[in-house]
């Protein structure tokens, strides 16, 4: 890896962050730096809020790999936001269980209460909505997740409630 390389990523991550992903790719054979491309991904979203098509790029030539693999990654998994999102992102399932147990309802209360349709963000940035696909709480359907909770066995009442927590 060039020194050139090393400064680009310095000037966009902190230290800190640096080593995180340095950590993980010391986990894999020195030929195979592009296996961290995940947890690099995760870490410099965490730090960044969204990958930019520029930390995707820096990302690329720090794992010695080609950009394109990189967004590749980046837009398969919806974990990862290509683009500013609002503070709290909502996950309507909507896969066959939550299908069956009435997500499309959820789904539209939801669009309908924040005033803003499926992949959209709310006028004060609070909320971004969307449907994925399995979150694996298919007993208790149907059900969503905010950020990393799980909200299960949903009603619009029930809906109601939840929202009021997020500030």
């Amino acid at each position: 890896m060039s020194e050139n390389v090393e400064k680009l990523l310095s000037q966009i991550l902190s230290v800190q962050r640096i080593r995180e992903i340095d950590e993980w790719i010391a986990k894999y054979p020195s030929n195979q730096r592009q296996s961290a491309v995940m947890s690099a991904l995760r870490i410099t979203q965490e730090e960044k809020g969204y990958l930019s098509a520029e930390l995707m790029d820096a990302i690329a030539d720090y794992l010695d790999m080609p950009p394109i693999a990189v967004y590749e990654v980046a837009t398969f998994y919806t974990m990862y936001k290509t683009k500013p999102e609002g503070c709290h992102e909502i996950n309507v399932c909507t896969n066959i269980s939550c299908q069956l147990r009435g997500s499309a309802d959820i789904l539209s209360y939801l669009e309908d209460k924040l005033g803003i349709r499926c992949g959209q963000t709310t006028a004060d940035n609070k909320f971004t909505l969307r449907s994925v696909e399995c979150l694996g709480a298919c007993v208790n359907a149907p059900m969503m997740q905010i950020d990393k909770t799980y909200h299960e066995t949903l009603t619009n009442d029930k809906i109601d409630d939840i929202l009021e927590q997020y500030p």
